[in-house]
């Protein structure tokens, strides 16, 4: 079994910068590919980027050219730095990886 807990949510302006982790314990050699999604309310959960062992990602494109994910196999966490962020990223944000979901950690962006 893998547990994933995310850190990094808060309150930020339009404009600023928030750095999510997503640290995995656990089996996390049956890790492939970890991502980041979130779910505003009343909307369905969303991809937002994803990262395979390899290294490629992808990226939802509302965010793509502002967030970043990356992971530090080291230390089996999984970042997502998040620039430029606008009010319609306010959302709960989750990592997901080996068919786990993480608790979830708020982010909201004030206009």
């Amino acid at each position: 079994q893998v547990q994933l807990v995310e850190s990094g949510g808060g309150l930020v302006q339009a404009g600023g910068s928030l750095r999510l982790s997503c640290a995995a314990s656990g089996s996390t050699s049956s890790i492939n590919a970890i991502g980041w999604y979130r779910q505003a309310p009343g909307k369905q959960r969303e991809l937002v980027a994803i990262i395979q062992r390899g290294g490629s990602v992808n990226y939802a494109d509302s965010v793509k050219g502002r967030f970043t994910i990356s992971r530090d196999n080291a230390k089996n966490t999984v970042y997502l730095q998040m620039n430029s962020l606008e009010p319609e990223d306010t959302a709960v944000y989750f990592c997901y990886a080996a068919f786990t979901w993480g608790q979830g950690t708020q982010v909201t962006v004030s206009s």
